[in-house]
């Protein structure tokens, strides 16, 4: 074959990346000169300069240049790549985070050779400029997760791997542009948005790119444009008076002259906007604020579209509703809009303590370390007492879309969604503590803990790009919680059966069950364990009782290739049967994206099965192949019918064949 390169106009910057762009062109001379024989001698040290280079910023640049002669010089002779006609997209991402440097620069170096040939560079005999685009565009429809969303389990634990993987990505989305995968990238963005996650940053710059895509070059009629359309209006435009995106001083000016009927559809438009996608427009914040002000017909509860039990906690604390939205909804914290709205449909002002405690965070006032926290990872925009409060109404509006982002401390990130959901007084209590006083106190067995006393945690002194709420409490719910696992020292058996109980409340059932024994990883008794998830759980084997309280539980994450990844702590919500009649569980999962393959067809269903928003599920046997842990009532009935030992079989052939494969049975 013959290629020929066009172009070699790249820039290289920075000093290190001279130096290395020269060593690779070095390396690339030998492989030039050596016999075909040969070729192999030298194809590793390019590989090894490549893998250097592209850690360097500009480096996927400089390898871009020099694709074309790579290719001609045989660096791909001999491997799989000597044929990219044939190469499928699909096997790209895997290759990009692979555990062989030499397999990753291999790909890295295919790929910026579709580029060149792409953007018109270079030609290739066996690769057409439109095919190679096409590739590309299949590159990035199948990795947009990794492209634009935050870390899983399975990314993070690749670390450096996986940022080369974003690097790549990020690199080739610059030169292809995201035209091309506009009816995926729609169809992650919804996916995305169906869990309701608090944090909605990433999903509003996915957006915002659809809206300059729109703009810039448009798109061709369809499905994919009219679902792009619907989330750019509903950030962008949402109503009449915003359509065109006028701008926040020009759209007060509108609706300033407008009539009732003309704000009534204004308020209106906002709630539908809001209710179908999770997302808070500037324009919806701007209005609540203004109609405050500016009118004294209740337009509120229009713009937040509450429902029957919202607007009967307006009609009895309309004043402390009034108060948060002036307080908490600014064009830089809109999205307290939607979480004031699903604050009051849940009902919780009803109860007594939240009233009360929902006045005290009006007041409150943040000091020292706790302030800069939240100055650090929000800005200076408003204020730190507005962002926190923001939070607060976004955590008890949406308690399941509180996620962990790229904090190790699951467990953390799990309390304070239960919290929220099962004792949301509780957690204002604790938010108190740590905003006053920096500092959070619990007990352990009547063992008095104060985190100002701890050492750091594995969250360090906290993550900063997560919700408020989490920004302020991990780094001392994460104290606090390694210093009960060190009280337990010493005990037999999982220390989860007594932190969990102490950590995270009353609710939590007393008993705990573990499938592999602590001490050598290695499964114990695992059919019994398997039984007496079904008898606790399981409708047709307890006795048909329902969940009371969501309880926590530990699962083995695994990767797509059902490769165990590691614990992680999750909780059960509730067991039912979906459309279909196939009995599942919904679960919690305390990250931002609960959409995960973990292998074997245990795909994590997020939306159309019955969920919730925030829910994760799957079928009961396969989700209950995951577990490794789980809370049980110590005083609940033993009588009923046993599980069909058909499924106690089909959960342990899943186990075995993914998490468990190395951890038979003890005997």
């Amino acid at each position: 074959m013959t290629v020929t390169q066009r172009s070699d106009a790249d820039p290289e910057t920075g000093e290190v990346l001279t130096r290395l762009s020269g060593t690779l062109d070095v390396a690339i001379d030998r492989l030039e000169r050596a016999r075909p024989f040969a070729k192999g001698r030298y194809q590793g040290s390019v590989l090894d300069v490549i893998g250097r280079l592209v850690a360097q910023p500009g480096g996927l640049g400089a390898v871009r240049a020099r694709a074309a002669r790579m290719d001609a010089a045989g660096l791909f002779a001999g491997s799989d790549w000597d044929r990219p006609e044939v190469l499928l997209p699909q096997l790209v991402g895997g290759t990009l985070t692979s555990e062989d440097p030499a397999f990753q620069a291999l790909e890295v170096a295919s790929l910026a050779r579709f580029l060149a040939v792409a953007d018109g560079d270079a030609t290739h005999d066996d690769l057409h400029q439109e095919g190679a685009r096409h590739f590309l565009t299949q590159v990035l429809a199948l990795n947009l997760r990794d492209l634009f969303g935050a870390p899983d389990e399975a990314a993070r634990s690749l670390g450096a791997r996986h940022d080369l993987k974003r690097r790549v990505l990020t690199h080739i989305a610059d030169h292809v542009g995201l035209d091309d995968v506009l009816s995926v990238l729609v169809s992650e963005i919804w996916r995305l948005l169906e869990q309701r996650s608090v944090q909605v940053g990433v999903v509003k710059d996915m957006i915002a790119q659809i809206a300059v895509a729109l703009h810039e070059k448009g798109a061709a009629p369809g499905s994919a444009r009219l679902g792009a359309e619907r989330l750019v209006s509903a950030l962008f435009g949402p109503t009449t008076a915003s359509r065109d995106d006028p701008g926040i001083e020009v759209y007060l000016q509108r609706i300033s002259v407008a009539d009732d009927s003309g704000l009534s559809r204004e308020a209106m438009g906002f709630a539908r906007a809001m209710h179908d996608t999770g997302l808070v427009s500037d324009y919806h914040a701007a209005f609540l604020t203004w109609a405050l002000d500016h009118t004294d017909r209740p337009l509120i509860p229009e713009a937040l579209g509450l429902g029957s039990t919202g607007l009967d906690c307006w009609r009895h604390y309309r004043g402390l509703i009034e108060r948060l939205v002036q307080s908490a909804v600014t064009p830089a914290t809109p999205q307290a809009a939607y979480g004031l709205a699903m604050l009051l449909d849940r009902g919780i002002l009803h109860h007594a303590p939240m009233v009360p405690a929902l006045e005290r965070q009006l007041s409150l006032r943040i000091g020292g370390a706790a302030r800069e926290r939240i100055a650090l990872g929000f800005g200076p925009a408003v204020s730190p007492e507005t962002q926190l409060l923001a939070g607060v109404l976004s955590v008890l509006g949406q308690p399941l879309g509180v996620g962990q982002g790229a904090n190790p401390t699951c467990q953390s990130a799990r309390a304070i969604a239960l919290w929220a959901l099962n004792d949301p007084d509780y957690l204002l209590h604790l938010v108190t503590q740590v905003a006053e006083f920096d500092r959070l106190q619990m007990q352990f067995e009547g063992t008095p803990i104060d985190s100002a006393d701890l050492p750091q945690g594995l969250a360090g002194s906290g993550p900063i790009d997560a919700d408020p709420v989490s920004v302020l409490l991990v780094a001392h719910l994460d104290r606090i919680y390694a210093e009960m696992g060190r009280l337990c020292a010493g005990r037999p058996g999982d220390p989860h059966q007594w932190i969990n109980p102490q950590f995270h409340g009353w609710w939590v059932a007393r008993d705990c069950a573990v499938a592999v024994d602590v001490g050598t990883g290695k499964l114990a008794d695992y059919d019994g364990f398997l039984r007496r998830f079904f008898a606790a759980y399981h409708p047709a084997y307890n006795g048909g009782r329902p969940l009371a309280h969501p309880q926590p539980a530990g699962i083995a994450v695994t990767d797509a290739q059902q490769r165990f990844v590691g614990w992680h702590a999750i909780a059960i919500l509730r067991v039912a049967e979906d459309q279909a009649g196939r009995m599942r569980v919904y679960f919690y999962n305390p990250n931002n994206d609960s959409g995960q393959d973990w292998g074997n067809g245990v795909v994590v269903s997020t939306s159309g099965q019955g969920e919730r928003y925030g829910e994760g599920s799957l079928e009961f046997e396969a989700f209950l192949s995951r577990v490794y842990l789980f809370h049980d009532e110590p005083l609940r009935s033993r009588s009923g019918s046993e599980a069909d030992p058909a499924l106690i079989a089909k959960v342990r052939t899943l186990a075995v064949a993914s998490w468990a494969a190395d951890r038979q049975d003890q005997h």
